[in-house]
């Protein structure tokens, strides 16, 4: 078994999680709370940035042109292909996309997004790929689980999103992952598997933790807990 197949096996209980988030749920069923989406687009936004930071930090541990060529190509992706499931979204609630940009991040996206960093400056190449993996590997699982349990056609609220993140260019992204990855994997020692594991569960959870943030709108504590002086 591949290695990640084996991370696969070992996540399947939070990607199953994910696929029964209420959130996610919400995106097949086709109704959200407009709050909800608004405060996940602009988190959203900010974390793209930052995954396109990390592409960067990915690029300066490899000196495999197929690698460079890859992260640069995801880089100009995020820029110009996501906009249009996050366009999907700011449709659906009625709030110009320009409007949701440059937002503080919530604690979770905070976190997150540090997470990633850290693997990206301190981590070799392979636990930054660990740690980059989750996020288009659960996207593309969930859309297509979405795809198989409900019944959708283009007036669908959410069609285009779903359509996106479950297409053959999702698709692409995370095989290429995934292959970088099992290669590196082949060659590692027991600590440096243990350490591509590792950033790859965090990075599971922090995907659920995600959805869990925009169902909640969670918010930094200050002005809802006293401060402990």
């Amino acid at each position: 078994m591949s290695f990640t197949k084996q991370l696969r096996k070992e996540n399947h209980d939070v990607f199953h999680a994910i696929f029964q988030h209420p959130f996610v749920e919400g995106i097949g069923e086709g109704e959200l709370n407009p709050k909800a989406v608004a405060h996940y687009i602009k988190a959203d936004f900010e974390y793209l940035n930052a995954f396109m930071h990390v592409y960067g930090l990915a690029i300066n541990k490899t000196d495999n042109r197929q690698d460079i060529h890859f992260f640069n190509e995801q880089i100009k992706f995020i820029l110009d292909g996501e906009i249009h499931p996050h366009q999907n979204l700011c449709e659906y609630i009625g709030i110009p996309y320009s409007e949701l940009q440059g937002y503080p991040l919530p604690p979770t996206a905070d976190h997150y997004i540090k997470h990633m960093y850290a693997h990206g400056y301190q981590g070799s190449l392979g636990e930054t790929i660990a740690a980059l993996l989750p996020c288009p590997w659960t996207y593309l699982e969930i859309a297509r689980n979405l795809l198989e349990r409900y019944h959708l056609e283009e007036r669908h609220p959410f069609y285009r999103w779903i359509i996106f993140y479950s297409g053959d260019e999702m698709d692409d992204i995370t095989g290429y992952l995934k292959k970088r990855l099992d290669e590196i994997a082949e060659c590692a020692t027991d600590s440096e598997l243990q350490k591509m594991r590792d950033a790859f569960r965090k990075s599971c959870l922090l995907e659920w933790s995600f959805w869990e943030m925009a169902h909640t709108c969670e918010d930094w504590p200050i002005g809802k807990v006293g401060v402990i002086r």
